[in-house]
């Protein structure tokens, strides 16, 4: 069975959020260049967000942290935000070290159970 292919461009999601790849090694002196790429993609994004695609960073150090807190703010001036796509469970806890907080794609909020899951009961009480 076969069948035509519709005329035109292929339909597109028109929520799914710009991606800024980041790959590393990185220097100090990217830093400018991809808070601009930002800038740039937050202009176009549904919902002012942008996830940074921060698998190819490597071995994550201050620089990486560097990079991710000024991309935040930048994010956070032009009234949009970050979403970490693929982060090295190194990565997130140096972050967690120096304090800063990241949405990560795939994870459920912090301090929200996911769907689904009931919290423990004392037995003889009916669960919720």
């Amino acid at each position: 069975m076969s069948y035509a292919s519709p005329a035109g461009l292929p339909p597109v999601d028109a929520t799914t959020p710009p991606v800024l790849t980041l790959a590393g090694p990185l220097a100090r002196s990217q830093v400018a260049g991809l808070c601009d790429d930002l800038r740039g993609l937050l202009k176009g994004a549904a919902g002012g967000l942008v996830v940074c695609e921060v698998a190819g960073l490597g071995v994550p150090g201050l620089t990486a942290v560097d990079l991710l807190a000024r991309l935040q703010l930048t994010a956070r001036r032009s009234g949009g935000r970050i979403r970490l796509r693929a982060p090295d469970p190194a990565l997130l806890a140096l972050l967690d070290l120096v304090g800063l907080r990241f949405e990560v794609e795939g994870n459920p909020e912090q301090r929200e159970p996911p769907l689904g899951v009931q919290e423990e009961v004392e037995s003889g009480e009916a669960a919720v």
